[in-house]
């Protein structure tokens, strides 16, 4: 059998490898496919695992003998399902496979915002601090977080993962969510509640039709005088020349950003520099072991796809 990876740059490293997926059979691996070579790179295939290479009616056309596609993901906007469907082409994807990543990244944003620990460390290691008159110069404003309100957009797994960790520095945790859920020590609101109650605003949500352009405008409007708003979920459930705008103006306190609508990052991009924006490049899912388990993961799905009984079916 063989076995077309189309992106494994997305995914692998020295640390993290594909060899727990040679069982399987014949591993072809590229680095990053271009979408207009897809085609003829896996039209003998069996198998194709991508992350995010856009697989569709035109990627696949030589693809006659395809009949499985893993995700290095949990999204598939990326697969073209009704094609699939259409083909016999059986899509899993790898959910739940980042929970605590995310989350942990969520607040590594979050305290960065509050604690300036990158600001202090340039402080100190540009001679700052050797010539303070005190031991404890107050050069940037620090803040606690105990006592403030987060707002949690989607309270899914990731969402009720970063809830327990707000839980546990002594917040008040608000959240929305499009179906109702009883988690402990959380208090279900409207989103317009949540954003004129909350110091925090954070997005958990999928990219959908609903949160498509979820905060522009009109929502940071909305939101508290010096409120911090953290993305890690999409770009697109944001409108960036909005937030840059709330941003300059000072309505906003800060953005600590993870995601972006174009990724990578475009040149002309127009958060880049954009005053107290923290921007990661889309690394809040991939520690280490996250990606170790995101293999195994992937690797279960085909064995189980193989057994008769697939698992995480999207089509």
């Amino acid at each position: 059998m063989k076995i077309v990876i189309t992106d494994a740059q997305t995914v692998v490293d020295e640390l993290v490898t594909t060899d727990i997926l040679n069982e399987f059979g014949e591993i072809v691996s590229y680095g990053l496919l271009p979408y207009e070579e897809v085609a003829e790179a896996a039209a003998d295939a069996d198998m194709i695992i991508c992350n995010k290479t856009v697989l569709d009616a035109h990627s696949l056309r030589l693809a006659k003998k395809l009949r499985y596609i893993g995700l290095f993901a949990t999204g598939y906007n990326n697969i073209d399902i009704p094609y699939c469907q259409a083909h016999n082409i059986t899509v899993c994807n790898a959910g739940s496979y980042s929970t605590n990543a995310v989350a942990q990244h969520t607040f590594a944003l979050i305290l960065a915002h509050y604690n300036k620990v990158s600001q202090y460390n340039g402080y100190v290691q540009e001679g700052y601090w050797k010539r303070s008159p005190t031991f404890s110069p107050f050069v940037y404003p620090l803040n606690e977080l105990a006592g403030k309100t987060i707002g949690i957009v989607g309270l899914g797994t990731i969402g009720k993962a970063v809830a327990r960790i707000a839980l546990a520095f002594d917040m008040n945790v608000l959240a929305y969510s499009r179906s109702p859920k009883n988690v402990e020590g959380v208090r279900q609101t409207t989103l317009q509640e949540l954003l004129a109650e909350s110091d925090i605003v954070t997005v958990h949500c999928p990219l959908n039709e609903d949160s498509a352009d979820m905060f522009s405008r009109n929502s940071f409007a909305q939101m508290k005088q010096g409120a911090l708003f953290v993305n890690t979920a999409r770009g697109g459930v944001m409108v960036e020349k909005d937030l840059k705008e709330a941003l300059e103006s000072g309505h906003l306190g800060g953005a600590c950003i993870d995601t972006l609508r174009v990724e990578p990052m475009e040149e002309d991009c127009i958060l880049m520099q954009t005053k107290n924006c923290i921007i990661t490049p889309h690394i809040a899912w991939a520690p280490v072991e996250t990606r170790q388990r995101l293999m195994g993961i992937v690797a279960e799905n085909i064995r189980q796809f193989l057994s008769g009984t697939p698992v995480h079916v999207v089509s």
